[in-house]
């Protein structure tokens, strides 16, 4: 995770299919939910999501309405503030003594198979009250499926919350399952993998464009650090914007789409430019100030964070677009990198290097004296990536050797693996919300 540059004595890590789907919603139901789930000690929602039941005029097998209640499960478990009741406890049953097993609110959903076409609809019971609060129906083709159970997922998480889930967000990140590091995405369930790179060289640095529908990525495979972006709606269109010589390193795009913060060594020391979709200088933003690497933006666009080692050691910095002044925000620890500013605005993710080890850490970018760590333990925890909600953060950890993706909640609560997977996989990077 470390780039030497040239003959510079620096060692530093760099951060360096649509588908149409009508929705409506079900009929007038009560208020909606909007739990409160920001509080540290709040207790989790426990949910029941029996099988869904086919309409009298498809009569499915039983196993496909649990098939679709078990995506649906795993996506409402993986936004953390629900627990879903195994099925078992209750017989998989659509009516049951829900108080006897605590649990609070019942997902009651149905579909209908009828040809190539499917509708799946949820609905959400208040166990305490016994009224319906709230539901969503969806119809799309049959092999639309997962993505109709996901967009659910999202609908009810937004009944719940009165903000619309992650369910269908994706996660990019480079794998070398293949033999060579490439580069993939999956939708963080990890149920739909798709291969995006081919180059079998070394790609690092991917980030999704605000849409979510470009990915940008450096790549060695030409022999210099080329950047290139690819359109995810399409299958093999991918192309150039910076064969400059030297770095051309990890884009962050700004929240409007249209330009972008890039890291070019084509003078020599790597600084800062702001570059437009397709690859044209437009100003440049740092000069003679150290290396400059890693910036993400502010989710305004006004305020650009980055890596500098201007001070001497790497640390974090915010530009302001405005007046182009900078201020350093990170004062502990000798190396701090890798920022990343939640979709919130009111956090910045970040490693830092503490007793030899690395370990993310977020910080208020309007108050220096905020730093909190969020990952403990053994092992490496490296380039930090936030949630579309804001709420959890995904990184790579390293340990005896090995690279998993994991995710986090911003408390510091609730480390697991996402992806099980052969070989070693980093440089996750998050999607914004997908809203096709």
């Amino acid at each position: 995770m470390f780039y030497q540059y040239n003959n510079f004595q620096y060692l530093y890590r760099f951060l360096c299919v649509a588908v149409f789907i009508f929705a409506s919603t079900s009929p007038a139901y009560a208020e909606r939910v909007y739990l409160d789930i920001t509080a540290t000690d709040v207790r989790k929602v426990v949910v029941a999501v029996p099988s869904f039941m086919s309409t009298p005029s498809t009569q499915m097998p039983l196993d496909k309405g649990r098939a679709i209640s078990s995506l649906l499960s795993d996506g409402l478990e993986f936004h953390g503030f629900l627990n879903v009741v195994d099925p078992k406890k209750y017989g998989d049953r659509r009516e049951y003594d829900w108080k006897d097993i605590g649990v609070d609110y019942v997902i009651l959903g149905k579909f209908d198979l009828k040809g190539s076409g499917l509708m799946v609809e949820g609905r959400i019971l208040d166990v305490e009250e016994n009224k319906i609060l709230g539901g969503r129906r969806y119809k799309g083709s049959v092999n639309q499926q997962d993505n109709m159970v996901l967009r659910l997922c999202d609908a009810l998480i937004e009944e719940f919350t009165g903000e619309p889930g992650i369910a269908r967000s994706k996660i990019a990140y480079v794998s070398d399952t293949s033999g060579r590091k490439e580069l993939y995405v999956s939708d963080v369930l990890g149920k739909n993998i798709r291969q995006v790179t081919r180059h079998r060289h070394l790609v690092v640095s991917p980030r999704f464009s605000p849409d979510g529908r470009y990915l940008s990525y450096s790549s060695y495979h030409t022999g210099n650090q080329n950047l290139y972006v690819t359109d995810l709606n399409q299958s093999k269109v991918t192309r150039a914007i910076s064969r400059r010589k030297g770095m051309n390193m990890a884009p962050a795009w700004r929240p409007d789409g249209k330009t972008m913060a890039v890291t070019l060594s084509k003078n020599g020391s790597p600084d800062l430019y702001l570059m437009d979709r397709e690859g044209k200088i437009l100003e440049q933003l740092t000069s003679r100030s150290g290396i400059n690497v890693s910036p993400t933006w502010s989710p305004d666009g006004k305020k650009m964070a980055f890596v500098s080692d201007r001070s001497g050691t790497p640390q974090i910095y915010i530009m302001n677009m405005n007046s182009r002044n900078v201020q350093r925000i990170t004062f502990e620890g000798n190396e701090n990198a890798e920022p990343s500013w939640s979709p919130k605005g009111d956090l910045i993710a970040y490693t830092s290097l503490i007793k030899g080890r690395y370990h993310a850490f977020t910080i208020d970018p309007a108050n220096p004296n905020s730093r909190q760590q969020v990952t403990s333990g053994w092992g490496n925890f490296e380039s930090p990536s936030w949630s579309p909600d804001g709420k959890q953060i995904v990184l790579s950890r390293k340990r005896d050797g090995k690279q998993a993706i994991c995710a986090v909640f911003k408390t510091g609560k609730g480390m697991r693996v996402l992806f099980k997977l052969k070989g070693n996989q980093s440089y996750p990077q998050w999607s914004a919300r997908i809203s096709n």
